[in-house]
């Protein structure tokens, strides 16, 4: 990948990122979301950028920036995961789990699931933060990095 490609994909990444939190966002307004996001961090569509080989983004953005990424980007998924419990894993679905309210969380679930995306809130405005220092390192990169 050329320079330009990459940056392409870094605004992939993120834009895959911040589209993972308005579905999140999205259950806390009390919307119905198909295809929620992964649990794996290897499985969602940012984990696929960071963990192609393909694209190189450990040597293009260095070890360091990498880990940092890798390191909050794992830390997300384990805090998402307490939040994907609370709204799919235990949660009955269908016509009579509705029509009997058995699909409904309850209250205190519906507080904490508030309270995590508090803190995933806080762990996505880091990642972005260091993805958007990856990206200034990589516009100043010289072209010839890239081949």
């Amino acid at each position: 990948m050329n320079k330009e490609e990459t940056l392409q994909t870094i605004n992939a990444a993120r834009d895959a990122h911040i589209s993972q939190m308005n579905k999140i966002e999205a259950l806390l307004n009390g919307e119905e979301v198909e295809n929620p996001t992964a649990v794996a961090s290897t499985e969602c569509a940012f984990g696929h950028w960071l963990y192609n080989k393909n694209n190189r983004v450990e040597a293009i953005i260095g070890e360091q920036f990498y880990q940092q990424i890798e390191l909050l980007h794992t830390k997300w998924h384990g805090e998402y995961s307490r939040i994907f419990d609370i709204f799919f894993k235990n949660r009955k679905k269908g016509f009579f789990a509705r029509v009997l309210g058995l699909s409904k969380i309850e209250e205190k679930e519906f507080d904490k699931a508030k309270l995590y995306y508090s803190e995933l809130k806080e762990t996505t405005e880091e990642l972005l933060r260091i993805l958007g220092s990856s990206e200034r390192r990589i516009a100043a990169l010289n072209e010839s990095k890239f081949l």
